[in-house]
């Protein structure tokens, strides 16, 4: 059985015409997964993702974030420098704050037909595992608050 999951969603506005694909996906698939989506948050590129993270999970109706985007590799190592601190950031958020943030931003070293691909399985992937989180964090708290008892 899905928990009742209170989901916002991260949304990267570079390559727009991926990530609005993977932002009308992600809904779909919160939709079918009976999740409810208290906020989309659409943010200038995945770099400036973690500061409204951040204020995301410390509102009371966030269970977890997931956030989506999609890299592309260019003529420097910048691709690699914005993934590498996005994951980092992100991993910090979640863990310092107790709530689930996953990572449906594709690259590096991706090219625009790669990305295009992956949109769908990427928004797809960060919900699944948002929810999933959401469930196994609950029942890790149930489990401890028995231990103590």
């Amino acid at each position: 059985m899905t928990p009742n999951v209170n989901l916002a969603i991260v949304v990267a506005q570079f390559n727009s015409e991926i990530t609005q694909k993977m932002l009308e996906q992600a809904l779909k698939r919160s939709n079918e997964l009976g999740a409810t989506v208290t906020y989309i948050c659409k943010v200038p590129g995945a770099f400036d993702m973690p500061i409204i993270i951040q204020d995301l999970l410390e509102k009371e109706n966030v269970d977890a974030v997931a956030t989506l985007g999609a890299i592309l590799q260019g003529e420097t190592a910048h691709d690699q420098i914005i993934a590498a601190t996005l994951s980092n950031q992100i991993s910090t958020l979640s863990t310092r704050l107790r709530k689930p943030v996953t990572l449906g931003v594709s690259g590096p070293r991706e090219n625009l037909h790669q990305a295009q691909s992956r949109a769908e399985e990427y928004a797809n992937r960060s919900v699944e595992a948002a929810v999933k989180l959401v469930k196994l964090c609950k029942d890790v708290a149930k489990q401890n608050d028995h231990t103590r008892q």
